[in-house]
């Protein structure tokens, strides 16, 4: 039987794109790993190629039975609900569910490349700097960030492990398909929406002297990007490890907005608001990955800048609804 490449987190944002990316390069042979009960999510997947679905709490039987047959393994799939504080939540599908994963991978010699966060990072008081021996001593900012860091940690302290890995800190991915994440989908789509409903958008006031308002800057990376520096460490396994996937170039949150009110031809109307008191003491001023080590390992594709990723996202995908 014909080796299959497995996707867990599949119908969601970044896991549909890599799917329909996989596609594009000539890989059918999919498998899809999801929980697949929310409707809205259902279009991510419509019209992708792959040979089967499975519900992400029967995965780990199906491993036991069919590991042979997997070529590689795509660990996407997380709660990634930042303001979710339940921490038996992340423990059981982040950490828990990861580290079975992992397990499997060894077991079977399944090549493995799974998503951790720049959430782990918190306020940067180490950097942004993907060296292993930082990781231990990093302290992020809520559940979701620890659960992230304590997988990092573990696998670190692993003797066994998968014929090829690694762990990618997602730095603050934008793209199509992000449609169903509500309240945690990106600025760009909610500065998209808010245009079209209000003429304007709210930005968070600056409560941090150094910065002014909307001059809070992130590392934002377009999901094409990001699908594109996955499948090509699938391809060419370069040496395992964490790596940082973001643009190493930080932007502040009021060239995004410009660059969606340029996009869609309207004059921006930017007005500022407080930030929420419950992630106030937990907000990120400035992140901006390391790239050195992950370009280091040969990829050569040029990124997309914020303002071609901005226009790319809004002109072809949000402007009529459309997905990846």
């Amino acid at each position: 039987m014909e080796k299959a490449i497995i996707i867990t987190g599949a119908a969601g944002f970044i896991g549909s794109v890599l799917t329909g990316k996989l596609n594009q390069t000539g890989e059918k042979n999919l498998i899809l790993v999801d929980d697949f009960s929310r409707k809205e999510k259902e279009q991510n997947i419509e019209n992708k190629d792959f040979i089967q679905k499975i519900h992400r709490d029967h995965f780990s039987d199906w491993l036991d039975e069919h590991g042979q047959r997997v070529e590689f393994l795509f660990h996407i799939g997380a709660r990634t609900n930042t303001a979710e504080f339940d921490v038996t939540v992340f423990n059981k599908l982040n950490l828990g569910y990861s580290k079975m994963i992992w397990e499997k991978c060894v077991h079977h010699k399944i090549p493995l490349i799974y998503a951790s966060s720049a959430a782990t990072y918190g306020m940067g008081e180490l950097g942004y700097d993907d060296r292993h021996e930082i990781i231990p001593n990093l302290k992020p900012l809520n559940p979701y960030g620890e659960s992230k860091n304590e997988f990092d940690k573990w696998v670190l302290m692993q003797k066994s492990v998968p014929p090829f890995w690694a762990g990618f800190k997602f730095f603050n991915v934008y793209g199509p398909n992000e449609y169903h994440k509500n309240r945690m989908a990106s600025v760009i789509f909610h500065t998209y929406n808010q245009i079209l409903k209000n003429g304007k958008m709210l930005l968070f006031k600056s409560h941090h002297p150094d910065f002014e308002n909307g001059k809070q800057m992130r590392d934002f990376v377009y999901v094409k990007d990001l699908v594109n520096i996955l499948i090509w460490f699938m391809q060419n396994k370069p040496t395992s490890g964490i790596y940082n996937l973001g643009t190493g170039k930080a932007r502040t949150f009021l060239d995004l907005v410009n660059a969606v009110f340029d996009a869609v031809n309207i004059e921006p109307k930017i007005e500022f608001i407080d930030t929420p008191l419950d992630i106030r003491d937990k907000y990120q001023y400035f992140t901006q990955a390391n790239m050195v080590k992950t370009i280091g390992t040969g990829y050569k594709k040029q990124f997309f800048s914020l303002e071609e990723g901005v226009n790319d996202y809004v002109k072809n995908y949000l402007i009529d609804q459309r997905f990846f």
